[in-house]
């Protein structure tokens, strides 16, 4: 009893534990995009004197998780001394120590670059097919032709032959920010090229794939999102679990989060007071303190459908999102009937049954989620048909099961704080999950004394 007493007063130790065992299990692996990477294809199209000229192109297989701006950037170690004599489509961000070198300069010559995208605009001679999107690449599911990036470079070394020539070693993306794992360069089948015209198909002499994938508690130590949820048949807006991505502390010391209540003219000074560059999150100071909230709520019930409400509010100052996308995963979907101001494709990640979907804004319209403010937000309704034989208003049936935005898992309140039915009657003073929490601690703190 004195444990549970001590649980009591102390919510911060079960809200860790809980962060625990339920996030940093994660990891790399996606139960809904089990398949999703980037793979990055090296091409070896032609044979120079001193070395080769290449195609690295950057195709992103996740189905829902996008790179935004500011864009990716995409590393390497040499395996010999090579340089880079020319780009076309991207550039190093450091040349490198290029002074051993008489007449013509190399474009690169450190032995680890880095590489980022071109912007559009740029002279077309500086343009390959693919190449200059400001480092930006769409989800595979939301738009798959601008799923894909390429650069080309003129690779040199004394001595290089198709005997001899190595491919990088130790692959890094970003984008922005860490979150990405590469795996090894592999020899692979040529690929083939069919020309415009389609009259030709030509191949590379070499290629070699690079897999990244992504992890969730790579890119950051805690969540990105949380989910709200309330209903018309109950007073009770369940909010974010308090601290679903961090604790207020001093926010004069830390700067981590913004009073909403204060004045516009001190608000703007803190806002600018920090770098615009920085992807560290600033934001508005709130129980969860979450950048992004999610709110599911159960609008109207008909005799055959019913309504649901979904808001996305953005809570970070530093922050705009443009081509966002919401998953949700939730039984109802294989007879969703309508919807409005977002767009919606079924992503089945379990093959026939329809229970995910990605929802994502309309072009021109609400695709771009501006940054924390009173029109930091999109919403949209969405009309469910009902399955009789399955639908049901009780023990959180209507509610998401899981939601992901930008392909970041977002935290859920605790089932049993979902609003519950008017006839229902009172909950239990403690849930199963919180025994079970309280038992795991209680058998730590045994180990240790």
């Amino acid at each position: 009893m004195m444990f549970f007493h001590f649980l009591k007063h102390c919510p911060c130790i079960l809200l860790f534990l809980l962060f625990t065992f339920f996030y940093t299990s994660t990891e790399a692996y996606d139960p809904l995009d089990p398949d999703g990477n980037i793979t990055v294809k090296w091409d070896i199209i032609n044979w120079t004197p001193d070395g080769y000229v290449a195609v690295v192109t950057m195709n992103n297989f996740q189905l829902y998780r996008h790179i935004p701006a500011p864009g990716w950037s995409l590393g390497w170690t040499w395996a010999k001394k090579e340089v880079i004599w020319a780009m076309v489509g991207g550039q190093t961000t450091e040349q490198g120590d290029c002074s051993k070198f008489k007449g013509v300069i190399p474009h690169c010559c450190k032995g680890n670059p880095t590489v980022v995208d071109l912007f559009p605009g740029v002279p077309y001679n500086q343009q390959i097919a693919n190449c200059c999107k400001g480092g930006v690449l769409t989800s595979w599911a939301q738009d798959p032709a601008n799923a894909v990036s390429a650069f080309q470079l003129s690779v040199g070394r004394a001595g290089s032959s198709k005997k001899t020539v190595r491919l990088p070693q130790n692959f890094t993306l970003n984008t922005p920010g860490p979150g990405y794992t590469c795996g090894p360069a592999k020899l692979v089948k040529p690929t083939r090229f069919i020309t415009p015209d389609k009259k030709r198909v030509t191949q590379a002499l070499m290629t070699w794939n690079v897999t990244c994938t992504y992890s969730q508690f790579l890119a950051q130590k805690t969540p990105t999102c949380c989910v709200a949820l309330s209903s018309f048949y109950n007073d009770t807006i369940v909010p974010c679990p308090t601290c679903s991505c961090g604790c207020q502390g001093n926010s004069a010391q830390t700067g981590s989060c913004v009073d909403p209540s204060a004045s516009a003219s001190h608000l703007a000074s803190v806002v600018s007071s920090h770098e615009k560059n920085n992807i560290t999150p600033l934001v508005r100071c709130t129980s969860h303190m979450c950048p992004i909230r999610v709110h599911w709520h159960i609008k109207l019930n008909y005799k055959l459908y019913w309504r649901v409400k979904v808001t996305i509010t953005n809570f970070n100052y530093r922050m705009n999102h443009s081509n966002w996308n919401l998953v949700v995963q939730h039984p109802n979907f294989d007879n969703l009937t309508q919807i409005f101001s977002f767009n919606y494709k079924s992503i089945n990640p379990y093959g026939s049954i329809n229970d995910t979907a990605l929802l994502y804004g309309v072009k021109f319209y609400n695709d771009f989620l501006m940054q924390a403010g009173p029109i930091g937000n999109v919403q949209s309704e969405l009309l469910f048909q009902k399955n009789l034989t399955t639908f049901t208003f009780e023990k959180g049936w209507a509610f998401p099961r899981r939601i992901y935005f930008n392909g970041d898992n977002c935290v859920m309140p605790p089932p049993d704080a979902y609003p519950w039915l008017p006839n229902t009657g009172s909950k239990q003073e403690v849930s199963l999950l919180a025994l079970i929490m309280a038992s795991l601690v209680a058998i730590v703190l045994h180990a240790h004394s």
